[in-house]
């Protein structure tokens, strides 16, 4: 494969701290890479490097001559006075500019004459994703290409990314488009590097193997350690040459040591106040803004510890039902009664306001000195910020200083270091790094109190989601007692049960035709099993590229005799498995 992107030794840093230091990778024409790290390690500021946006200390970037790029910002900027599709796609060509429409329609933007200066943040990012594909790159940058995307626009993206062939990298923490739409990861960390040649879950089991590794390593190293630190007490007079190496050895021993993997994570044990029978009871409940109805004679209880998502359209009212509970808007009619024991933690879609020029540490004192802990222990606001990965370095600088992921983390961790038994969270996901969401949720499982999601990323609902409330619109909500995956099923089985009844309805029957012998209807595909079909499809993409790759090594003639052995017996592997999931895939087929 021809490669698009080389990247040498890149070193970048804002003032005293260094975002990348020598970092090296390489995109091959058709890879679809995903980019994955944590807040504050530079992902935007590498996607804005790569594309020209910012500068950078030393190394090189290379891409391929010939090749048209495109990239999607986080946050887009448009010519002032431009409309939508003006800004979608300044040319006047009438077959560009209906393809433009096509593309504005697909992604939920269907007003093409309105000012872009007077849409919502999410819309904006529709229509920059529009102008971004309407280039028809042969290389596609994408950072966080779903944020405020709701699901049925970003399953479109997801099958519109797998079809095409261009070559794609992307900073995304939606993790399902990571594991349908990539064939390798990319992980930096600690300033390296690290290439996964898979999908999401591939990647989540290697990654695990490395970790492994290490810390097996660093085991060793410790041994290794006390014995030679003991050598160095007893013989520090030593001046013989040996004795010189192994001096030098323990000191770069000692310095490995001293740089080791520090393997953060978001450690959320923050107690929960006592929550009592009565959490909210919801009887009758009704509210529109002017003609559009948010919702129409609504009742529910919520009990204790329940975890509830709510989903739906963007702008059918998920956000409005919160500030409803919340107390933020009124009521038209109706009443909601909440408990006495309450106490909300809110973590909203607009964030918290943090004053740029106060410190990290200033912010957290602000709201309290110490923090209690689930098993009973006290942890100083210094502590608990490292938890959230801050390091004191970092605590006593400035908020103007914080990437926009960060940032979201700390305002996370302002709200749970409150003790709340009432958790909302509205977009959590937004802008929150995947390690910092895997512990988000593992905390959320183990939470004694009760939880609220408005999402739009699939991973994290049906990770947090016990049951949903499905906003419809039009004042319609309907509880549904499952899974978001299971939910998506059942529309699916739904709709295609719908178009079935139509057109038999509409299908003329004979008046003297005599009804027809009773056959068994065929098997539907469940949404999930054709979502099987699809990752079938691409692994056994993935199979005929890797043997092909294979076939080649082993026909040069210049392969030593274990890895012809190695490499054949591969090729083996590859062929059982094809067999296997060629098998399955024929079976699914049939239905």
């Amino acid at each position: 494969m021809e490669s698009f992107l080389q990247i040498d030794g890149l070193c970048k840093s804002f003032g005293d701290r260094v975002i990348f230091d020598g970092l090296s990778l390489n995109i091959n024409q058709g890879e679809k890479v995903g980019l994955i790290a944590r807040n504050g390690q530079g992902k935007s500021t590498l996607l804005d490097v790569i594309a020209g946006k910012a500068d950078y200390r030393s190394g090189t970037i290379t891409f391929r001559r010939d090749i048209r790029t495109a990239y999607l910002v986080q946050t887009p900027v448009f010519p002032k006075g431009a409309n939508v599709l003006t800004a979608c796609c300044p040319e006047s060509d009438e077959d560009k500019l209906l393809r433009a429409r096509q593309l504005l329609t697909k992604l939920g933007v269907p007003d093409f004459d309105k000012p872009i200066d007077q849409l919502s943040g999410g819309q904006a990012k529709r229509v920059a994703l529009a102008q971004a594909l309407m280039q028809e790159p042969d290389f596609l940058i994408l950072d966080e290409p779903t944020n405020h995307l709701d699901v049925e626009v970003t399953e479109w993206l997801e099958d519109y990314l797998t079809a095409s062939r261009l070559t794609l990298f992307m900073v995304t923490h939606d993790r399902y488009l990571l594991d349908r739409v990539c064939n390798r990861i990319i992980e930096i960390d600690d300033f390296r590097a690290y290439s996964y040649q898979g999908n999401y879950s591939y990647y989540l089991e290697k990654r695990q193997e490395r970790l492994d590794a290490e810390s097996s390593q660093r085991e060793s190293d410790l041994n290794l350690y006390r014995r030679e630190l003991d050598w160095m007490r007893r013989m520090p007079c030593a001046r013989g040459g040996k004795a010189r190496y192994r001096k030098e050895s323990f000191h770069q021993l000692e310095e490995r040591l001293q740089h080791r993997r520090d393997e953060q994570s978001v450690a959320l044990d923050v107690k929960a106040s006592y929550i009592g029978k009565k959490i909210f009871d919801i009887e009758h409940l009704s509210k529109a803004f002017d003609d559009k109805i948010i919702l129409k004679d609504f009742s529910y209880i919520f009990t204790r510890y329940e975890k509830l998502g709510i989903i739906g359209e963007n702008g059918v009212g998920k956000s409005t039902f919160l500030k409803l509970l919340l107390g933020i808007e009124q009521p038209d009619s109706g009443v909601i009664g909440r408990g006495t024991t309450l106490k909300i933690g809110y973590y909203s879609q607009e964030g918290l306001k943090f004053p740029e020029d106060a410190k990290v540490i200033d912010v957290v004192t602000a709201i309290a000195d110490h923090i209690v802990l689930d098993d009973g222990r006290r942890m100083s606001a210094g502590q608990f910020l490292q938890k959230f990965l801050f390091t004191p370095k970092t605590q006593y600088s400035y908020v103007s200083k914080l990437s926009g992921g960060e940032r979201r983390r700390l305002y996370l961790c302002t709200i749970l270091m409150q003790s709340p038994n009432f958790l909302i969270l509205d977009e959590p996901t937004n802008d929150l790094d995947i390690m910092t969401l895997q512990v988000l949720e593992e905390y959320i499982a183990q939470f004694k109190g009760c939880v609220i999601v408005v999402s739009h990323d699939r991973y994290f609902m049906d990770k947090i989601a016990e049951h949903l409330l499905v906003f419809e619109g039009d004042g319609k909500v309907t509880n549904f007692p499952s899974s978001y995956s299971d939910y998506m099923e059942y529309k699916v089985l739904k709709e295609d049960e719908d178009k079935a009844a139509a057109a038999a309805k509409s299908k003329p029957v004979a008046p003297a035709q005599q009804p027809a012998a009773t056959t068994n209807r065929p098997v539907k595909l469940t949404f999930k099993e054709k979502r099987e079909m699809e990752q079938i499809e691409q692994e056994l993409q993935q199979l005929e590229e890797e043997k092909a790759l294979l076939e080649q090594e082993l026909n040069s003639g210049t392969l030593p005799y274990d890895q012809l052995q190695q490499k054949s017996a591969r090729i083996g592997q590859i062929i059982e498995r094809t067999d296997t999931i060629t098998m399955r895939w024929l079976e699914l087929s049939e239905k």
